[in-house]
Order: C-alpha cells, then structure tokens, then sequence
C-alpha cells in the first residue's frame, strides 16, 4: 500500500521538497476510499492533513496578498486570496505536480477516475500543504507554495478582472479619492433582434479608454471595462 522508492524520489523532486518522515507523504496521498477497500479504520488518509493545510494554506496566500499590495483596502485583499484559494486555482496547482497519478485510492475508485476529480486534486494539494508544514517549518511550506503557484499577481490579476471587470475598475480608479467620471456609452446595435450584438465604449474623465462587444448591453460594458484594466496595467507597469 505504500509508494515505492521511485515514486517518492520522483514526487519529491516534482514538488520541491524532500521529506524527513516518508510517512507523512504516504499519509498526504492516501484518500479516504483505501479505509473501505481494505476495511481498516486505522488507515491514515489524508483529511487531517487536509485540514492542516488548508490554514496553512490560506495564511501563507493572505501574507503574500497583503505584501503585493500595500495599498489595497481590505476588500480587495479579501477577493485577491480567495481567488489563489479557490478549487479552480487549487486544482490547477495539483494538476501541475501530477498528484492524481500518485494518490493512493481503492482500485474501484481509480478505475471510475476518481483520481481526477476536482475534490480529489483540491484535498491532495491541501495535504501537502499540512504535511510539509509539519516536516519543516512555516518558511518552507510558504516557499514550496510560492514556487509552485509560480506568478500570483497574473493570477489575482486575471481571476478578478474576468469576475467583476467594472467593480475592479472602479475600486482601482476611486481607490486614491480622487473625483472620477466613468461613462460607458452604446454607440451600437449590430445584427437582427434575435442575434444582437451591442458595441460599447468606456470613457474616463471624458478620455476614451476602452471599446467592446457582446451578445447584451451588460456584456459589451464589461468587456470595455476589461480592456480598460489591460491598459490601465500596462501603463502602470512602463
């Protein structure tokens, strides 16, 4: 039931990190369905460390959200570590490191492809999280985090434009207190009634910054909105 030497030397070179106790990465891949195949109670699986990890997790994406953006009210930084925390993103990450092909579950499950599943990847990131935590320390669970996320601004970047592209702008715009004016403005309808496309066009302080399209009025303002913040970053980045 344990990994072999292989699969532990390839699995701790995909993840950064080589453990001292073997046994808390066997633990860490371990779900839960192996209690059932084996009818064993006291098979160690990995939701406690799940549950370690998840507060590991979560503290070291608010400290590096809170360092990124010193300027940035509480809400934003709110939204920002939810979008790292999100399953979508964590299962990103898992797919990245390839922990579907080394967790450890009944051979019912792995058949049906439970393996890949969304909770499955989210629970194993998670758990590895815990586990090197309890390995190692703080510092280098955060840097096995970071370097496994890779860019997180791009990341908080494109999962908070694409969610509310006119609240982001507009939270970016007020943010210092200044007195903005922001106009969207239809300029055109295309199309027959049944099949519409509106053209908008986004104006800030009476200065053109964005124009786009979409199957309703509502989607045309947030695409405009979304070419706005491309702009709006590139500049900030010159």
């Amino acid at each position: 039931m344990d990994f072999s030497d292989e699969s532990i030397t390839t699995l701790e070179s995909t993840l950064g990190y080589r453990f001292k106790n073997k046994d808390l990465l066997n633990e860490a891949m371990s779900h839960p369905s192996l209690c059932i195949q084996f009818q064993d109670t006291n098979i160690k699986n990995n939701q406690r460390l799940e549950f370690l990890g998840d507060a590991v997790l979560s503290l070291i994406l608010a400290e590096e959200v809170f360092i990124l953006h010193p300027h940035e009210r509480e809400g934003f930084l709110t939204q920002a570590r939810s979008a790292l925390a999100k399953r979508a993103t964590l299962v990103t990450v898992a797919r990245k490191l390839s922990l579907g092909e080394y967790l450890r579950m009944s051979d019912a499950d792995r058949r049906v492809g439970n393996h890949t599943r969304e909770t499955a990847l989210e629970d194993a990131l998670e758990a590895i999280v815990g586990a090197i935590y309890l390995d190692s320390d703080l510092g280098t669970a955060r840097k096995c985090v970071l370097g496994w996320y890779g860019e997180l601004a791009s990341i908080i970047g494109q999962t908070l434009v694409s969610h509310n592209p006119k609240g982001r702008l507009q939270e970016l715009l007020y943010r210092d207190g200044h007195n903005v004016s922001i106009d969207y403005r239809l300029v055109e309808i295309q199309g027959p009634e049944h099949g519409k496309k509106f053209i908008t066009e986004l104006w800030i302080n009476e200065v053109f910054h964005g124009r786009g399209s979409g199957s309703s009025k509502k989607e045309s303002e947030e695409n405009a909105a979304v070419e706005a913040l491309e702009k709006i970053e590139v500049a900030n980045t010159n």
